[in-house]
């Protein structure tokens, strides 16, 4: 079961979707999204959340496996195919001892949510430069290593 909404990116007629059940059984409501619009993987861009990339930062990646993601690993194993494009949002690691599980059901504190408001902001950015300008210009542009605050940085990520 999802929620969702149409809107418009410039001229490109947006459908967007977001999952009302537990992010692990993601991959059946997606395939039967993509069946009713009669889209394939290839027009998909997924927004999720990322352990690996620190609180607030962003990431492109086209394809791939699902790191352990099993909202991920899910879409994979209902789609049939790692190849579609992500945005992934970085929401940083665990405390030692911390179950992963319960981290990312948590709330986020307002320190957290002032971090994480500006990396939304350019995941909107990012999703506008993908649909407008593809996936290697929205790697190029986005994919660099960023200071949580929003300030890039000039290094490689």
């Amino acid at each position: 079961m999802a929620q969702r909404g149409s809107g418009r990116l410039g001229s490109e007629l947006l459908e967007l979707a977001g999952t009302l059940d537990w992010m692990n059984l993601t991959g059946p409501p997606l395939k039967g999204l993509l069946r009713e619009y009669s889209l394939t993987a290839d027009d998909l861009i997924l927004i999720h959340d990322d352990l690996d990339l620190d609180l607030g930062r962003l990431r492109i990646k086209q394809g791939g496996g699902h790191g352990g993601h099993n909202g991920i690993k899910s879409i994979i194993e209902a789609i049939g195919t790692p190849e579609f494009v992500r945005i992934k949002i970085g929401i940083g690691r665990p405390a030692p001892h911390q179950d992963s599980a319960d981290y990312v059901l948590q709330a986020f504190t307002t320190e957290e949510v002032e971090v994480l408001n500006p990396c939304l902001d350019r995941a909107v950015d990012a999703l506008d430069c993908l649909i407008h300008q593809g996936t290697a210009a929205g790697m190029n542009q986005f994919n660099i290593r960023e200071n949580p605050g929003g300030d890039a940085g000039a290094q490689p990520g």
